[in-house]
């Protein structure tokens, strides 16, 4: 059995039907006082592979809160890539996805933080800002019906570090290395972009 990576996080922040982009979404969704918050699990079930895979992709459950819709939204299906490459030279994505059903219809909540080396030092920000669009359908190409940006704050990455768990680990030791290797490859990735303004 492979040793892979679980972990559970929570992005929260304005949100608003009717914009169709982050930006105006948020802003119209603290106008509104209208929110939307993502609880999500990450499942790397195979961390070598993972590595290994240039689009880092994993495995995303979870369910939604948004004030329009109500809470407890469960996902049917999820998409998780961390440093995904884009076409643009020191761009990558960490992107979550989120599909659901509200009123017996399909939505895709779909989120990317954008991690790149702009001006000044920016990794804290990069690494934990979703711009998020929510569309009607099932998947990212359906039409947009809303749009926000969800934040990680200081005390929900505190909890996300207490629930990292190491599965199909032998021994202790096993499980230590895994998150030394998973932590060691996301510090690699970061090097690789803000490396020259650290």
């Amino acid at each position: 059995m492979p040793i892979g990576i679980t972990f559970d996080e929570t992005m929260a922040g304005p949100f608003a039907l009717g914009p169709g982009e982050p930006g105006a979404g948020a802003e119209a969704g603290r106008n509104a006082g209208s929110a939307l918050a993502m609880h999500a699990t990450v499942t790397i079930a195979d961390l070598d592979a993972f590595i290994a895979d240039p689009k880092h992709l994993g495995q995303l459950k979870g369910s939604i809160d948004f004030t329009p819709f109500g809470g407890g939204l469960a996902a049917t299906a999820g998409v998780f890539n961390l440093f995904s490459p884009s076409a643009k030279a020191g761009l990558k994505y960490m992107i979550y996805e989120l599909a659901f059903r509200h009123e017996g219809k399909d939505h895709y909540l779909a989120g990317r933080k954008q991690v790149h080396d702009g001006p000044g030092v920016d990794i804290w920000t990069d690494t934990t800002t979703l711009f998020t669009t929510l569309h009607q359908g099932r998947d990212a190409k359906a039409p947009v019906i809303g749009a926000g940006i969800l934040r990680l704050d200081m005390g929900d990455f505190l909890k996300l570090m207490s629930t990292i768990k190491v599965t199909g680990a032998r021994s202790a030791k096993d499980r230590t290395a895994a998150v030394a290797k998973f932590g060691h490859f996301f510090m690699g990735q970061l090097w690789d972009i803000y490396g020259p303004e650290l």
